[in-house]
């Protein structure tokens, strides 16, 4: 009986450690498995690499076009208009002849916001750098904006916090300050308005990054829809 006992055992345990290894196999080889992606297989860092790609691509050419001169100027889908509580004053001043100085105020922030443009590529390519694989995959799988929304969530603060000296500093060097508060106080001066003074520097801000994700959201569109756009056999295998 004794026997009997110890064989039955040892069958019982033979069994079970074989199906541990075969679930320890399954699962190294699943690991290592590639992902399918349209009708290509292409493994994890495959993906991972093609899609970081394509954001830094997105990303050089969308800051590229908003740090040269014009760029936020002359582009309707970023120029960046009077503050809405301002708008008043813009009416109130056209209406009496004043539109130069209108219209230098404004050329003056969009100057102001070409100049902090290029400072945002560091923390975007880092913002890049540290995608994992989850974050690769809901993006590729997401929607047309996904990863324009995840740069977003990863860098909006930062933006802010490295923007705003650059943007005040820059809004005094090209006159932006001068020209608000000569603007503002020719509208404070005419007879029964309300005053108003709002805050030029935290507006140029952050309508200066809104424009950075316009124009980065076009480039994500860009890649993900037009063949011609992907520039090497990575990015055409990831996003075919």
């Amino acid at each position: 009986m004794t026997k009997k006992i110890i064989l039955i055992s040892s069958l019982i345990f033979s069994t079970l450690s074989a199906n541990a290894q075969l679930n320890t196999l399954k699962k190294g080889l699943e690991a290592k498995s590639p992902i399918k992606t349209g009708t290509s297989s292409l493994s994890e860092d495959e993906v991972g690499k093609g899609l970081k790609e394509a954001l830094n691509k997105g990303i050089e050419k969308g800051v590229s076009q908003l740090s040269k001169e014009g760029g936020y100027l002359n582009d309707i889908s970023v120029k960046i208009p009077m503050p809405e509580e301002a708008k008043m004053i813009e009416i109130k001043l056209r209406a009496i002849g004043q539109d130069k100085l209108v219209d230098d105020v404004i050329e003056s922030i969009n100057k102001a916001a070409e100049d902090a443009a290029n400072s945002s590529k560091e923390l975007f390519v880092n913002a890049v750098k540290s995608l994992t694989l989850k974050d690769v995959m809901n993006i590729l799988n997401g929607n047309n904006n996904a990863a324009t929304e995840y740069l977003k969530t990863a860098t909006r603060s930062d933006l802010v916090t490295k923007f705003t000296p650059i943007i005040k500093a820059s809004l005094d060097k090209v006159g932006a300050t001068k020209n608000w508060t000569s603007m503002t106080t020719a509208y404070n001066k005419i007879p029964l308005v309300k005053k108003v003074n709002p805050d030029l520097v935290d507006y140029s801000t952050n309508k200066a990054i809104d424009g950075l994700f316009v124009k980065i959201a076009k480039e994500e569109l860009e890649i993900r829809e037009n063949p011609g756009a992907r520039t090497n056999d990575l990015l055409k295998k990831v996003f075919n």
